[in-house]
């Protein structure tokens, strides 16, 4: 998962200074919306010039594949595919994928099992135009930062590439064990050295969150640290409902993709060309509506809300509680033990009824938190405590079990993941190194289906393209994902993608038959 806490070290690569050779021939000027952000947004710290060009270079040509050329990008969305002609994946290496030899036992840390992972199964195609917003390269991926941690755990940051095809020979040669994605910057991130101070600097970058599973281990008791399993995955069922909610129906995003981190937690890219462009002022306010359960492991009240509840709270709320019961009362049953019991009394605001409740808790050792949280109306209701006589501190009381149902259930957020843009965070489809499990996107349409239990491993991926290569002998060209488990999470991403460039590219004609003059947000 990602630390914001924990920068890792800039190794600059010793033979690539500035722009490798092979990319000086690229020519990102086609096509391209971002560059129009330089000098939009406001960062006080830098001086609002627009940054300096590199020294032009000879244009290297593009392929047009059917479907890519102008005249078909902007045609009817209701028709448009922009996967539906594109060669394999696969074709661009093809010559360069020979039989791999993975020793018994081979996992993720193999490299062998990695770099035909890259070659066969890794859906690069999808991932260019989910970050190019556009079939034909432009700025938004020329200029985007790629982070690669390598196998001998080497960082190496600010990393770009022109076109899809130079970044998946780059991967395949460095063969890292996961790589990052950073922000869209003003100028390519290989010349950085090479620019005038203030020139170069990030213009923008998918709106993220990213929450984890250990953020959890005060209130889960099924897992803790690292460990999962089904009944503690509800809570970012959960959370992604609840964000889902805000995101969409607050904020007015749309394009919200859901990924699976690989081991205990998830994270959310939102894609609009408005979260894209936010500043790093507008990323802390939408961070801030978002988070509710503040402090670290060792706080105690962790939610403290304001009355009447603002109308996020209340649905958040009614979300939650349908769950409660359920998932925390019964599954995880956190009060079950009288000494963890003491977490639920010091949430509660009145010292009388805590005191009668411990008393009963006493006498009934190892009552389901299921009674105990029935318990709590129940003694109140006997008049134990005077000042619940008083109406408005029975509406305290109703309060605090309402809190206490969204410290327990509300999303966890790591906040100071969503606050800057210049935040790196891995990129979909990585395979995690502990778990050797693909970092898939969650189809938000079932989301209770998701089990990441059964998520594909790298290992068994290969396996299966062999089994799958020895049933269908001699039948026609089938791409290999389509082979294995792996393919209803690329088809997945490949229809959320095309839904994002359908939008984008709606922008840009409306804005083209308007003579440019549409309003920006």
């Amino acid at each position: 998962m990602s630390n914001s806490n924990s920068p890792k070290e800039d190794i600059a690569l010793p033979d690539a200074p500035a722009t490798p050779q092979e990319f000086q021939g690229a020519d990102l000027d086609s096509a391209s919306d971002s560059d129009s952000l330089a000098g939009k947004i406001d960062l006080k710290a830098e001086p609002q010039t627009d940054p300096p060009e590199p020294a032009s270079p000879a244009k290297v040509s593009v392929k047009k594949e059917e479907g890519g050329d102008l005249e078909n990008i902007f045609k009817d969305e209701e028709e448009e595919d922009f996967f539906g002609d594109d060669d394999d994946d696969a074709d661009f290496l093809a010559s360069e994928v020979g039989a791999v030899s993975i020793a018994p036992g081979g996992g993720p840390s193999d490299p062998q099992v990695m770099i035909a992972f890259y070659q066969r199964l890794f859906p690069f195609r999808p991932l260019f135009q989910w970050l190019n917003h556009s079939p034909i390269p432009c700025h938004d991926f020329g200029h985007r930062e790629f982070a690669f941690t390598l196998q001998n755990s080497a960082y190496l940051r600010y990393q770009s590439f022109p076109t899809m095809e130079l970044l998946r020979k780059e991967i395949i040669r460095l063969n890292p064990s996961r790589f990052e994605i950073g922000p869209v910057y003003s100028a390519n991130p290989r010349d950085r050295k090479t620019l005038r101070k203030g020139a170069f600097r990030p213009l923008s970058k998918e709106l993220v969150f990213d929450i984890d599973l250990t953020d959890y281990d005060e209130v889960r008791t099924c897992c803790d640290k690292a460990n999962i399993c089904n009944l503690c995955w509800n809570f970012i069922t959960v959370a992604i409902k609840v964000m889902n909610a805000a995101l969409r129906d607050d904020l007015g995003f749309r394009h919200v993709l859901w990924v699976y981190s690989g081991r205990r937690g998830a994270h959310a890219w939102i894609c609009d060309k408005r979260a894209r462009s936010l500043d790093d002022a507008k990323r802390r306010a939408v961070a801030n509506y978002l988070e509710v359960v503040k402090g670290g492991g060792q706080a105690g009240k962790k939610v403290n809300l304001w009355r009447p509840l603002h109308p996020h709270i209340s649905r958040s709320l009614k979300l939650v509680k349908d769950r409660f019961e359920n998932d925390i009362l019964r599954d995880q049953d956190p009060w079950r033990d009288n000494e963890k019991a003491e977490k639920l009394l010091q949430l509660l605001p009145d010292k009388t009824l805590n005191d009668a409740l411990r008393k009963k808790w006493d006498n009934h050792p190892n009552r389901p938190s299921l009674r105990k949280w029935a318990d709590i109306y129940d003694v109140a209701e006997t008049g134990v405590s005077k000042d619940l006589n008083d109406a408005r501190n029975a509406a305290r009381l109703k309060e605090s079990k309402e809190e206490v149902v969204l410290e327990y259930m509300y999303p966890r957020l790591d906040a100071e993941v969503s606050k800057h843009l210049n935040h790196l965070l891995k990129s979909p489809f990585c395979v995690h190194p502990g778990t050797g499990r693909v970092c898939v996107p969650i189809d938000e349409r079932d989301l209770e289906a998701f089990d990441p239990m059964t998520v594909p491993t790298v290992v068994g991926l290969l396996g299966e393209i062999d089994a799958w290569d020895k049933v269908h002998k001699g039948e026609g060209k089938v791409d290999d994902y389509e082979k294995t488990s792996l393919k209803p999470y690329v088809d997945y991403f490949k229809t959320f993608v095309n839904g994002l460039l359908q939008d984008e590219a709606k922008v840009k004609r409306e804005r083209e038959e308007n003579g440019g003059n549409s309003m920006e947000f």
